[in-house]
């Protein structure tokens, strides 16, 4: 029995110091893979500044300047309208389904 128990102790020990290993590395991993993601909202943001630089440019020959930077502007308000509709949809949805569950 005193065998069992030793072999038990040791087998928990190593379960723990496993996965202390494994929550290490995993650690790491997010890490890196959090700052690569804000890397590449950083890249992305840098080209929606470009693309709407470049859509001003293209269009202040046609429209004047002012003309230019409304007509970018403005789409682009309309497209954060359009993202700002659909998430409150979204979130009527995930109210509903909570709600629901309530209820019942």
């Amino acid at each position: 029995i005193a065998a069992l128990v030793e072999d038990a102790r040791t087998y928990a020990e190593a379960e723990i110091a496993f996965q202390k290993t494994r929550a290490g590395l995993a650690g790491k991993r997010a890490g890196r893979a959090a700052t690569l993601l804000v890397l590449a909202l950083v890249l992305l943001h840098l080209a929606l500044i470009a693309l709407a630089v470049g859509a001003v440019i293209a269009l202040a020959p046609l429209v004047t300047i002012w003309g230019a930077i409304g007509i970018v502007v403005g789409v682009m308000l309309l497209g954060v309208g359009a993202l700002v509709w659909i998430a409150v949809g979204d979130g009527k949805v995930l109210a509903a389904m909570f709600d629901a569950g309530e209820r019942s």
